[in-house]
């Protein structure tokens, strides 16, 4: 999306996100922009949509059924995740998605990206609206949904955490990439 967009012909979604960018402050606005203009450098997307584990949502620990660790050792992924937000990484990883890692760490560690769920129950559409966007850890049909899941760099997942703009542009691109569109925003705003 241009920054600069132009007021004629713009969608419903384009003139809201406009409204929501410019009520911010110059210096928001700026890291913003640097951060959305360099997405490629701090959110990576998985190659396909798919759901792994249909009617799976977050709990403390996961026991996997064998058919989806069979599943997991096809692809080649033999270390299975069961803490909170594994079947989410593990659904990442079988798309085909790169988690980078981490500039931190304590010595002899290694530590990744953190896998995203892009609708995470923030930021209603349009703003003040009292329908709740879908919290996908909770629902089943996409805890495990990839079309949902990016892995994303500390301070671009700050941004997605604290900014409705930041996380309409995420939920556009997984529209633009897998038209995944849970709460139905594209088909009824247009993007």
């Amino acid at each position: 999306m241009s920054l600069n967009m132009t007021a004629a012909g713009d969608s419903h979604f384009e003139k809201i996100l406009r409204e929501e960018f410019a009520a911010l402050s110059a210096s928001e606005r700026k890291v913003l922009r640097d951060v959305w203009d360099n997405k490629d450098d701090f959110i990576k997307w998985p190659a396909r949509n798919l759901l792994l584990w249909p009617g799976e949502t977050t709990a403390k620990y996961h026991t996997y059924p064998s058919s989806i660790v069979s599943k997991l050792k096809k692809a080649g992924i033999t270390r299975v995740n069961t803490l909170r937000n594994g079947p989410a990484i593990m659904a990442y990883r079988l798309a085909c998605g790169i988690r980078p890692d981490r500039r931190i760490g304590k010595q002899g560690t290694k530590e990744c990206w953190d896998i995203h769920h892009i609708y995470d129950g923030r930021f209603a559409f349009p703003p003040n609206d009292s329908v709740r966007p879908l919290h996908a850890v909770k629902d089943g049909r996409h805890f495990t949904r990839t079309g949902g899941l990016v892995a994303i760099h500390p301070i671009a997942h700050a941004c997605a955490d604290e900014y409705f703009w930041f996380s309409w542009q995420l939920r556009r691109e997984a529209f633009r990439r897998f038209h995944y569109d849970p709460n139905g925003v594209f088909r009824k705003y247009g993007n």
